[in-house]
C-alpha cells in the first residue's frame, strides 16, 4: 500500500502537466521554469532549515551538470507540453528511463545483457509509433524536443546517482537544482522581460507550482518507504493520467496508433528499469 503515493505523484506530475498547459497563455516556458524553480528553492530551504541540514557542499561541478541537465530537460518539457497533446508530450518525456538504461552502460560502465536491448529497443519502437501522428500534424521538431527532454532528464538522474554515492541528501540535491534553475532562467528574464501577472494567471503558477512540490513529496515518500520495482511501475500512471486530463480538458482524442505508441513506451522503460534493477542485484549476489 506504501507504494501507492506513488500514483498520487503520478496524478500531481500530471497536474503540474495541466497548469503548464493553461499558463502558456500568460507566460514563456522560461518563465514557467522560473516560477517553478523559485517555489522549488523556497520549500526544500524551509525543509533543510527543519531537518537541520547542512547546505554546505564540496560537489559543485556535479551539482552544476546535474542542474544544467536537468533544466535543459524542464525548458524542453514545458515547450512540449505547450505545442502538443499532454498525453504526448508527458509519454516522450517517459523515455528517460531507455535512455538511462543506456547510459548506465556507457558511463556507469554496468552489463548490458540482451533481454535489456530488447527492452530499450521495445521502448524505441513505441515512439516511433506515437510520433507517426505527430509527423502527420507537422509537429515532427516538436516530437523530437520531446524526445530530447527524455534524453537530458536520463543524464540528470545520472547525477543523481552520482550525488547520492557522495553522500549528498536528497534535500540538498534537490534546493541546489531548483537553484541553479532559478538562477539561469531568472537572469535570462532580466536581460529580456516578465510578463505582466494578473490575479487569474498567478492561481496557475501557484497551481503548478503547488503540483510538482506535492508529487516530489509523494514521489519521495514512495521511494522511501515502498517496494522499488512496483513504484517504478506505477511511476508510469503520470501518462495515463496526463491521458484522462488531456480528454476532459481540451479534448485531445488520441489515435489509436499512439495509444499504442505510448503502450510500448511505458512497457519498454518498465522492463529496462525490472531488468536494469534484476542485473545489478545478481552482479551484487556474484
Amino acid at each position: 500500500m506504501r507504494s501507492l503515493w506513488m500514483l498520487v505523484a503520478g496524478f500531481m506530475f500530471a497536474g503540474m502537466g495541466v497548469f503548464v498547459k493553461l499558463g502558456a497563455s500568460y507566460f514563456t516556458s522560461i518563465e514557467l521554469v522560473f516560477y517553478r524553480s523559485l517555489l522549488g528553492v523556497f520549500v526544500t530551504y524551509l525543509a533543510i532549515r527543519h531537518y537541520d541540514l547542512a547546505l554546505t557542499t564540496m560537489h559543485w561541478k556535479v551539482h552544476c551538470w546535474r542542474g544544467l541537465a536537468g533544466l535543459s530537460g524542464m525548458l524542453l518539457l514545458f515547450y512540449c507540453i505547450t505545442q502538443l497533446p499532454l498525453a504526448t508530450a508527458i509519454s516522450l518525456n517517459y523515455t528517460w528511463p531507455l535512455f538511462l538504461a543506456l547510459f548506465s552502460t556507457l558511463i556507469l560502465k554496468e552489463q548490458l545483457h540482451w533481454s535489456l536491448i530488447a527492452a530499450i529497443t521495445l521502448g524505441f519502437l513505441g515512439v516511433i509509433l506515437l510520433l507517426q501522428p505527430t509527423l502527420q500534424a507537422d509537429h515532427w521538431l516538436t516530437g523530437l524536443v520531446g524526445l530530447a527532454s527524455g534524453f537530458f532528464a536520463a543524464i540528470a538522474y545520472i547525477k543523481v546517482k552520482q550525488l547520492s554515492n557522495l553522500g549528498e541528501s536528497n534535500w540538498c540535491i534537490v534546493f541546489y537544482f531548483t537553484l541553479i534553475c532559478a538562477l539561469v532562467t531568472g537572469t535570462w528574464l532580466l536581460l529580456t522581460r516578465f510578463s505582466p501577472v494578473t490575479l487569474h494567471s498567478m492561481l496557475l503558477l501557484l497551481g503548478m507550482g503547488a503540483t510538482a512540490t506535492l508529487g516530489q513529496l509523494a514521489l519521495t515518500q514512495a521511494y522511501r518507504t515502498g517496494k522499488i520495482l512496483v513504484v517504478g511501475a506505477l511511476g508510469y500512471s503520470t501518462v495515463l493520467f496526463a491521458s484522462l486530463l488531456g480528454m476532459l480538458i481540451w479534448n485531445e482524442i488520441l489515435p489509436l496508433l499512439a495509444w499504442s505508441g505510448m503502450g510500448l513506451i511505458v512497457l519498454g522503460g518498465f522492463l529496462s528499469g525490472y531488468l536494469s534493477h534484476r542485473i545489478v542485484s545478481v552482479a551484487g549476489r556474484g
